[in-house]
């Protein structure tokens, strides 16, 4: 039984919520997790244990003096305790193993780990979905490190979304495995004299996605010894393979299997995550063959204490007046400070990288006024772009307790077991309830109740699930997005497999059957293939290059100018933005000025230096529409479906003063512009919608774009994406309909799922976001509701009355369709039923959408160490068009 107890009465209720109810996640421990995953204690956690109160009474230390008027947290919710339940160990369990195990405490294994670890014993693939910290590795461990013990040939491969993870998981089984297993690392950190060493030697290869597709399937008859003898595949964190990036790791799985039965090979998959929605069917479309869920947590939880915190609006306006709140990157820089003062080990996860620098240096620069100079040595940052061994110095002290708190990016999100943390902080909504449920159980692992904190944005979203707990703690985690027949995803990979051993028909089911079929004839037919009697072979020299992450190409390094160091990279989709000529880059903490960003060499040089001044991007975009697939006709609404063309390119930087946000300057940019071909969901209303919604033709623009805003804000809560996953424009009359047109568009190339997901939501999404519009304290519309921060037309002209009328009528027509007896049936585009059209040139809206654009939260992942960087933006006034993409092309 959970609890829910408002501390500060939410805003009233708008009726027009629509969202369903479901279980709540839930995590756990084994009392033995932390000698299970090879993770020390932690520094002075023996001692810390009586002196860190629980996580109520930590929350109470917290907001002790706090101002009625300026009290934060709008609702405490008490996750319980759940009670163990073990089973005997399995009679095949490697004694050895047992013995090893029993030694670092482990008397009995958890229900769920020894209904795992049996399913994969008797050759079944399985996924086991169970809490955080609930010691699913030993799932795949006993029935893994058996076989090797068994058969000396055997081989496993173990593949993690993140290097964290991934070295984590490496110290685990180098800790329980026999010798001769070698457990080792094949990944880009990984020295190349080292990789024949592990090619040749090791039987359990820890490694990831990446370099599967690129090191191991196309050199495959080098690793044949490896493949013919592959028992097990482990998948850890699956719930990460989503979107673009998901789509993409389902073919190279589906091009392992194709591979390792031309060796005669056929490994047992085992997966694993705690945050997955319908996970074997999640499992399956991911390895492409049947999986079955082991979902009963047998593991204890300790409890824990959750608060939604809202920073008060503040005297401070920004953009045409808007009141704003206090920041949420100040307020967790404060908790984390205060964490720390009390001795609590806190990870405070945020949205971007600088906000990780940032986040860290605030902590320490109050622990410094406070006079607690012995703890700023003790707060670090984590993010990606950190070279190697800088990442594995960090990992090494804040597992150790050397650390006590760390502002952290996504990075440090999966799977890596840190011991005895006492609080989370999350700084603004990860983007999906799985990744906030994965956040929020990295505390509580020490089986005492932990705190977890989420403080929420000036933003649409956060707001709403500031004063909207069911929407949180009532609702299941979302379903796995993925879409393996989008061309751009699939036509790669069939060229890597025909690169690898040349297609035959009845390889086809595994990529798609007919859809698979249809793609190779136009890869043909593009000379990417070539079609002989014996199959499909690849035309071209050397190999496909193929990026699966979709991160917009090669990473950019950025050189320190004096000396030639490389302090990091960035991916290279958002170097036009964040490391342009002019731009201010920090590094740990350290500020940099950007001299030169070369393209053609990917690298960035800059100079230390420490202006008073932050760097914003502006450009310019265009969209046109080029086929319409689907349409819902609503009355005077029309909600379609289909594929646009999207035209960015970077063009000017502003200089802005810190701390103000004032322009100081702007600088022109010559940079090329960058296309993006994806899938959007529109909706049109004709005269009488408009006519009926009472706004006027000059109120129209801004009441259509606070409407597009705000359904932008609100998109991930149904689908598996961040705002920063999608991209907007709406205008009073777009050239392509005729009429008044709001958009919303997927930020990949041919799309990643998520406006699909919207509009076969239609109603729930728009409901909630109306309900965010309407329920907002603000007078006429803040970053809590329509304002964008990554606005291309500097959020002008919003209409925040307008917005909610608008949404009335769309919410109208929906309701009316019900009522008059069932949901509107899709029409198809005409040519849908003969396959796809080819595309047909679209006239897109054409003018100057500025948008600035400033660090922010990681749109796709980079180098396998689970964040990215990406560009915040926005964009300046056109005549009835307004735009919001600030994504990576």
């Amino acid at each position: 039984m959970t609890t829910l107890h408002p501390v500060r009465p939410a805003a009233p209720p708008s009726g027009r919520e629509g969202l369903s109810g479901g279980e709540l996640p839930e995590g756990g421990e084994h009392p033995a997790a932390t000698e299970l995953h090879g993770a020390a204690a932690g520094h002075g956690s023996a001692q810390r244990a009586g002196t860190v109160p629980p996580g109520a009474e930590l929350l109470e230390d917290l907001l002790a003096g706090t101002p009625e008027e300026e009290h934060p947290v709008t609702h405490v919710h008490h996750l319980p305790v759940r009670d163990p339940s073990t089973l005997s160990w399995p009679e095949w369990v490697d004694p050895a193993l047992r013995a090893r195990l029993q030694e670092r405490g482990v008397a009995e294994p958890w229900r769920h780990q020894v209904e795992a670890a049996q399913l994969a014993h008797d050759g079944t693939s399985v996924v086991v979905a169970t809490g955080t910290a609930s010691g699913k590795s030993l799932a795949y461990q006993l029935p893994a490190l058996t076989r090797l013990a068994e058969d000396q040939r055997a081989c496993v491969l173990y593949l993690a979304p993140t290097k964290a993870l991934a070295r984590d998981q490496l110290a685990s089984v180098a800790a329980l495995a026999d010798p001769s297993v070698r457990p080792a690392a094949y990944d880009g950190d990984t020295p190349a004299e080292e990789r024949d060493w592990v090619r040749r030697h090791s039987r359990w290869i820890v490694t990831n996605p990446d370099m599967l597709h690129r090191g191991v399937l196309p050199a495959h008859q080098r690793w044949s010894s490896t493949l013919r003898r592959l028992a097990y595949v482990v998948i850890d964190e699956c719930h990460a393979y989503r979107g673009v990036f998901g789509s993409h790791v389902g073919h190279v799985l589906r091009r392992l299997r194709r591979i390792c039965r031309r060796y005669g090979a056929d490994p047992v998959f085992v997966l694993a995550s705690a945050t997955v929605a319908e996970p074997a069917v999640a499992a399956a479309r991911l390895v492409g063959g049947p999986v079955v869920a082991v979902t009963d947590d047998g593991s204890p939880r300790p409890g824990a204490t959750f608060a939604l915190w809202e920073p008060p609006l503040t005297e401070r306006t920004g953009e045409h007046g808007a009141p704003l709140r206090r920041s949420a990157a100040a307020d967790a820089a404060g908790l984390l400070a205060d964490l720390v003062e009390r001795g609590a080990r806190t990870l405070a996860f945020v949205r971007s990288r600088r906000s990780a620098e940032s986040v860290a240096e605030q902590a320490r620069r109050l622990l410094l006024d406070r006079g607690r100079g012995d703890l700023v040595r003790r707060v670090d940052s984590y993010r990606g772009g950190y070279l190697p061994e800088e990442r594995r110095e960090l990992e090494r002290s804040l597992s150790s307790g050397e650390l006590l708190g760390v502002a952290t990016t996504n990075a440090l999100e999966l799977g890596i077991d840190i011991a005895g943390l006492d609080a989370v902080v999350l700084a603004g909504y990860p983007g999906t309830l799985a990744s906030l449920w994965q956040q929020a159980g990295r505390a509580g692992r020490a089986q005492r109740e932990s705190l977890v904190v989420f403080v929420a944005r000036d933003d649409p979203l956060d707001h709403y699930l500031a004063h909207h707990p069911r929407a949180v703690f009532g609702r299941p985690v979302e379903a796995t997005v993925t879409d393996p027949a989008n061309p751009y995803v699939l036509g790669p990979q069939l060229c890597s497999a025909a690169a690898e051993l040349p297609l035959t028909p009845e390889d086809l089911p595994d990529f798609g059957g007919p859809v698979a079929e249809a793609q190779l004839e136009e890869l043909v037919a593009a000379g990417s293939l070539r079609r002989r009697p014996a199959g499909w072979y690849w035309a071209g020299r050397g190999r496909p290059d193929v990026d699966i992450r979709g991160s917009g190409g090669e990473p950019v390094a950025i050189i320190e100018s004096g000396t030639g160091r490389l302090l990091g990279t960035v991916d290279g989709g958002a170097a036009h933005s964040t490391v342009h000529a002019g731009a201010l880059y920090v590094h740990r903490g350290e500020t940099y000025v950007v001299d030169e960003l070369d393209l053609d060499d990917a690298c960035a040089v800059v100079h230390a230096d420490s202006p008073e001044w932050t760097t914003v991007a502006r450009d310019v975009t265009d969209l046109g529409i080029v086929r319409t697939d689907r349409t819902r006709r609503l009355g005077t609404v029309t909600a379609q479906t289909g594929v646009v063309d999207v035209t960015n390119q970077v063009v000017a930087y502003q200089r802005r003063r810190a701390g103000t946000g004032e322009v100081l300057a702007e600088f022109p940019l010559d940079l090329p512009a960058r296309q993006l071909r994806t899938r959007a969901v529109w909706l049109t209303l004709d005269a009488d919608a408009v006519a009926r919604a009472d706004v006027d033709d000059l109120a129209l623009p801004g009441s259509l774009h606070a409407a597009e805003h705000a359904a932008i804000g609100i998109l991930p809560l149904l689908a598996t994406c961040d705002r920063w996953d999608l991209g907007g424009l709406s205008t009073a009359l777009h050239p392509d309909t005729g009429t008044a047109t709001v958009f919303v568009y997927d930020g990949h190339p041919g799309g990643a799922g998520f406006a699909e997901r919207g509009f076969a939501a239609l109603r729930r999404w728009l409901r909630a976001t109306r309900a965010t519009v309407a329920s907002c304290e603000c007078e006429s519309g803040c970053p809590s509701c329509v304002q964008s921060p990554k606005c291309g037309n500097g959020n002008d002209p919003l209409d925040k009355a307008g917005a909610v009328r608008v949404l009335d009528v769309v919410l109208d027509e929906l309701a009316a369709a019900e009522e008059s007896g069932a949901e509107p049936e899709d029409e198809p585009a005409d040519e849908a039923a003969d396959g796809p059209a080819e595309p047909t040139p679209a006239g897109p809206v054409r003018g100057l959408l500025r948008r600035p654009s400033t660090s922010r939260a990681a749109v796709r992942p980079v180098d396998g160490d689970g964040e990215a960087p990406a560009a915040d933006g926005d964009t300046a006034p056109d005549s009835g068009g307004h735009v919001e993409d600030d994504l990576v092309f």
